[in-house]
Protein backbone atom coordinates (compact mmCIF):
# COMPACT_ATOMS: atom_id res chain seq x y z
CA UNK A 1 0.00 0.00 0.00
CA UNK A 2 1.45 3.41 -0.90
CA UNK A 3 1.76 6.45 1.35
CA UNK A 4 -1.57 8.01 0.29
CA UNK A 5 -3.58 10.31 2.56
CA UNK A 6 -5.22 13.71 2.84
CA UNK A 7 -4.04 16.23 5.44
CA UNK A 8 -6.76 18.54 6.76
CA UNK A 9 -6.89 21.64 8.92
CA UNK A 10 -9.89 23.62 10.17
CA UNK A 11 -10.05 27.09 11.62
CA UNK A 12 -13.02 27.97 13.83
CA UNK A 13 -14.91 31.21 14.42
CA UNK A 14 -15.30 30.72 18.17
CA UNK A 15 -15.05 28.15 20.97
CA UNK A 16 -17.78 25.96 19.42
CA UNK A 17 -16.37 22.89 17.67
CA UNK A 18 -19.08 23.33 15.04
CA UNK A 19 -17.93 26.84 14.03
CA UNK A 20 -15.74 25.88 11.05
CA UNK A 21 -14.86 29.04 9.11
CA UNK A 22 -12.00 27.74 6.93
CA UNK A 23 -10.58 24.43 5.75
CA UNK A 24 -7.27 23.49 4.17
CA UNK A 25 -6.56 20.20 2.39
CA UNK A 26 -3.45 18.53 0.99
CA UNK A 27 -3.56 15.29 -1.02
CA UNK A 28 -0.53 12.98 -0.88
CA UNK A 29 0.03 10.13 -3.32
CA UNK A 30 2.96 7.73 -2.97
CA UNK A 31 4.63 10.06 -0.46
CA UNK A 32 4.39 13.19 -2.64
CA UNK A 33 2.11 16.21 -2.41
CA UNK A 34 -0.05 16.22 -5.55
CA UNK A 35 -2.79 18.75 -4.72
CA UNK A 36 -3.75 21.43 -2.21
CA UNK A 37 -6.94 23.38 -1.76
CA UNK A 38 -8.66 25.50 0.82
CA UNK A 39 -11.60 27.81 1.22
CA UNK A 40 -13.63 29.87 3.64
CA UNK A 41 -16.81 28.46 5.17
CA UNK A 42 -19.84 30.29 6.54
CA UNK A 43 -20.22 28.70 10.01
CA UNK A 44 -23.55 27.06 10.84
CA UNK A 45 -26.28 29.31 12.31
CA UNK A 46 -25.98 29.54 16.09
CA UNK A 47 -22.23 28.86 15.78
CA UNK A 48 -21.40 31.82 13.55
CA UNK A 49 -20.24 34.51 15.99
CA UNK A 50 -16.57 35.41 15.55
CA UNK A 51 -14.65 35.75 18.81
CA UNK A 52 -11.80 38.26 18.98
CA UNK A 53 -9.54 35.50 20.33
CA UNK A 54 -10.11 33.38 17.21
CA UNK A 55 -9.80 36.36 14.86
CA UNK A 56 -6.48 37.14 16.53
CA UNK A 57 -5.27 33.62 15.71
CA UNK A 58 -6.35 33.25 12.07
CA UNK A 59 -7.39 36.75 10.98
CA UNK A 60 -10.74 35.61 9.54
CA UNK A 61 -13.72 37.87 10.30
CA UNK A 62 -17.48 37.53 9.81
CA UNK A 63 -17.31 39.85 6.78
CA UNK A 64 -14.79 37.49 5.13
CA UNK A 65 -17.21 34.55 5.11
CA UNK A 66 -20.38 36.50 4.21
CA UNK A 67 -20.36 35.14 0.64
CA UNK A 68 -18.74 31.79 1.44
CA UNK A 69 -20.59 28.48 1.05
CA UNK A 70 -22.21 27.23 4.24
CA UNK A 71 -21.21 23.92 5.84
CA UNK A 72 -23.85 21.83 4.09
CA UNK A 73 -23.12 23.32 0.67
CA UNK A 74 -19.34 22.90 0.89
CA UNK A 75 -19.38 19.41 2.43
CA UNK A 76 -19.62 17.68 -0.97
CA UNK A 77 -16.56 19.64 -2.17
CA UNK A 78 -14.70 18.55 0.97
CA UNK A 79 -15.60 14.87 0.59
CA UNK A 80 -14.83 14.95 -3.16
CA UNK A 81 -11.29 16.14 -2.40
CA UNK A 82 -10.75 13.53 0.34
CA UNK A 83 -12.32 10.55 -1.40
CA UNK A 84 -11.60 7.38 0.59
CA UNK A 85 -8.32 8.64 2.04
CA UNK A 86 -7.19 8.33 5.63
CA UNK A 87 -7.21 11.85 7.08
CA UNK A 88 -4.24 13.33 8.91
CA UNK A 89 -4.27 16.44 11.09
CA UNK A 90 -2.01 18.04 13.69
CA UNK A 91 -3.98 17.48 16.90
CA UNK A 92 -6.46 15.39 14.92
CA UNK A 93 -8.95 15.17 17.79
CA UNK A 94 -9.73 18.86 17.27
CA UNK A 95 -10.19 18.67 13.49
CA UNK A 96 -12.23 15.45 13.56
CA UNK A 97 -14.49 16.97 16.23
CA UNK A 98 -15.01 20.06 14.04
CA UNK A 99 -15.96 17.81 11.12
CA UNK A 100 -18.31 15.69 13.23
CA UNK A 101 -19.95 18.57 15.14
CA UNK A 102 -20.48 20.78 12.08
CA UNK A 103 -22.21 17.81 10.44
CA UNK A 104 -24.30 17.18 13.57
CA UNK A 105 -25.58 20.74 13.93
CA UNK A 106 -26.49 20.95 10.22
CA UNK A 107 -28.05 17.45 10.05
CA UNK A 108 -25.43 16.47 7.48
CA UNK A 109 -24.12 12.92 7.24
CA UNK A 110 -20.59 12.78 8.61
CA UNK A 111 -18.31 10.46 6.62
CA UNK A 112 -16.73 7.82 8.89
CA UNK A 113 -13.15 8.71 7.96
CA UNK A 114 -10.20 6.92 9.50
CA UNK A 115 -7.57 9.35 10.75
CA UNK A 116 -4.10 9.74 12.19
CA UNK A 117 -2.62 12.52 14.28
CA UNK A 118 0.65 14.16 13.20
CA UNK A 119 1.04 15.59 16.73
CA UNK A 120 1.15 12.06 18.18
CA UNK A 121 3.41 10.91 15.35
CA UNK A 122 5.79 13.84 15.90
CA UNK A 123 6.11 13.08 19.63
CA UNK A 124 7.29 9.58 18.70
CA UNK A 125 9.55 10.78 15.86
CA UNK A 126 11.35 13.98 16.94
CA UNK A 127 13.09 15.20 20.09
CA UNK A 128 11.71 18.74 20.44
CA UNK A 129 11.04 21.20 23.26
CA UNK A 130 7.56 21.83 21.84
CA UNK A 131 5.43 19.98 19.31
CA UNK A 132 3.59 23.02 17.96
CA UNK A 133 3.05 22.73 14.21
CA UNK A 134 5.70 25.29 13.09
CA UNK A 135 8.43 23.65 15.19
CA UNK A 136 7.60 20.12 14.06
CA UNK A 137 7.32 21.24 10.42
CA UNK A 138 10.78 22.81 10.70
CA UNK A 139 12.15 19.53 12.09
CA UNK A 140 10.63 17.81 9.04
CA UNK A 141 12.39 20.32 6.76
CA UNK A 142 9.28 22.36 5.92
CA UNK A 143 10.07 25.95 6.84
CA UNK A 144 8.43 29.37 6.70
CA UNK A 145 4.73 28.85 6.21
CA UNK A 146 1.79 31.02 7.29
CA UNK A 147 0.75 29.28 10.52
CA UNK A 148 -3.06 29.34 11.09
CA UNK A 149 -3.71 29.66 7.38
CA UNK A 150 -5.69 26.43 6.99
CA UNK A 151 -4.20 25.50 3.60
CA UNK A 152 -0.63 26.18 4.77
CA UNK A 153 -1.19 24.22 7.98
CA UNK A 154 -2.55 21.21 6.06
CA UNK A 155 0.49 21.30 3.77
CA UNK A 156 2.85 21.48 6.78
CA UNK A 157 1.05 18.54 8.37
CA UNK A 158 1.43 16.51 5.17
CA UNK A 159 5.18 17.18 5.09
CA UNK A 160 5.51 16.05 8.72
CA UNK A 161 3.82 12.74 7.95
CA UNK A 162 5.89 12.18 4.80
CA UNK A 163 9.11 12.84 6.74
CA UNK A 164 8.03 10.69 9.71
CA UNK A 165 7.11 7.80 7.41
CA UNK A 166 10.50 8.07 5.72
CA UNK A 167 12.32 8.02 9.07
CA UNK A 168 10.30 5.04 10.28
CA UNK A 169 10.57 3.14 7.00
CA UNK A 170 6.76 3.00 6.76
CA UNK A 171 5.03 2.56 3.42
CA UNK A 172 1.59 3.80 4.48
CA UNK A 173 -0.18 5.59 7.33
CA UNK A 174 -1.42 2.41 9.00
CA UNK A 175 2.09 0.92 9.01
CA UNK A 176 3.53 4.18 10.37
CA UNK A 177 1.01 4.18 13.21
CA UNK A 178 1.72 0.52 13.97
CA UNK A 179 5.50 1.06 14.02
CA UNK A 180 5.05 3.97 16.45
CA UNK A 181 2.50 2.20 18.64
CA UNK A 182 -0.36 4.49 17.62
CA UNK A 183 -3.93 3.86 16.50
CA UNK A 184 -5.73 4.91 13.32
CA UNK A 185 -9.24 5.40 14.71
CA UNK A 186 -12.43 6.15 12.84
CA UNK A 187 -14.75 9.12 13.30
CA UNK A 188 -17.69 7.75 15.29
CA UNK A 189 -20.93 8.15 13.38
CA UNK A 190 -24.17 7.97 15.33
CA UNK A 191 -26.40 5.08 14.36
CA UNK A 192 -29.55 6.00 12.50
CA UNK A 193 -32.76 5.35 14.39
CA UNK A 194 -35.18 3.42 12.21
CA UNK A 195 -38.92 3.62 12.67
CA UNK A 196 -40.55 0.40 13.86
Amino acid sequence: MPLDFTAIDFETANSSSASACAVGLTRVREGRVVATDGWLIKPPPGHDRFFELNIGIHGIRAADVMDAADWTTQLSRLTAFIGDDVLVAHNAGFDMTVLRRACEVTDSECPPYRYACSLQVSRKTYELASYRLPLVAAAAGFLDFAHHDATADALACAHIMIDAAGRAGAHDIVELAMLLGLRVPQIPVPEKVTAA
